[in-house]
């Protein structure tokens, strides 16, 4: 099997900070290009952070078809395993299915303080209608729904179908355990967003068991609202989020 090279901005995100570690999680095919802005962000306020790349990402679409969403939680395990090494208190940040990673990292383990979801995935009947209606090993990339012009996000130009039927099985996985999510929890949803229906957001909000919970609605970006015209919006609640909260528990 051919060997691709990690794309250039597809590389993870580390830095050493405190005690409050944040795991910052990207999309499905995309890269921690998406979320750099936040994790520097969140890691200039002295937080440490871990962004993996997601295994399948960032080389090849090729690379992507080979991996699982097995894979891609155990990529996140490793940068959790990480931070819990240097940390005493880590709250998860995803967007896309970086956020549904997120929550089912919150619905795994009890100690994660807190969930940011960026539009995130649970349930997408459109894909579910591909895998039922397509023959072929790609379909159209869905990445750079972006709002803001001149920005484009580093993501696969093809999107490989088997890779799609391994994001069903995971966001239904997530979809059943919600009810297991007690911890503190901040969503965004864009208000127009051509990859996850906006309702994804309205159900978690209105299954998970969270205590605390916000919904905050996104009037200026797309899906890919971490590189769009709201992320200064992102970025400021979500660091108020963290200083509520990892003074708690």
């Amino acid at each position: 099997m051919e060997e691709h090279q990690v794309l250039r901005g597809a590389e993870p995100i580390y830095i050493e900070g405190n005690e409050v570690g944040i795991l910052v999680l990207h999309g499905f095919t995309g890269t921690t290009q998406s979320m750099r802005k936040l994790a520097e962000a969140y890691g200039k306020e002295g937080y440490s952070i871990a962004c993996p790349r997601l295994k399948g990402h960032g080389t090849a679409p090729e690379d992507m078809e080979a991996a699982t969403a097995e894979d891609w939680i155990e990529s996140v395990e490793e940068a959790y395993q990480w931070l819990t090494q240097r940390c005493s208190k880590i709250f998860t940040a995803g967007l896309s299915m970086g956020g549904t990673l997120a929550l089912h990292f919150a619905a795994a383990h009890e100690n994660i303080a807190g969930v940011i979801a960026v539009n995130a995935a649970v349930d997408i009947p459109a894909m579910e209608n591909i895998t039922e209606t397509t023959d072929d090993r790609f379909i159209a990339a869905i990445g750079s729904d972006i709002k803001k012009e001149g920005v484009v996000e580093l993501a696969y130009s093809k999107t490989p179908v088997a890779s799609i039927k391994h994001l069903i099985n995971l966001m239904r996985g997530v979809h059943d355990r919600l009810a297991q999510i007690h911890c503190p929890i901040l969503i965004f949803v864009s208000e127009e967003d051509h990859v996850v229906p906006p309702d994804n957001s309205e159900m978690i909000f209105d299954t998970v068991l969270s205590e605390h919970k916000e919904l905050i609605h996104l009037e200026n970006s797309y899906h890919v609202a971490t590189l769009d015209e709201d992320v200064d919006i992102i970025i400021e609640r979500s660091l108020e989020f963290f200083v509520m909260y990892s003074n708690t528990m």
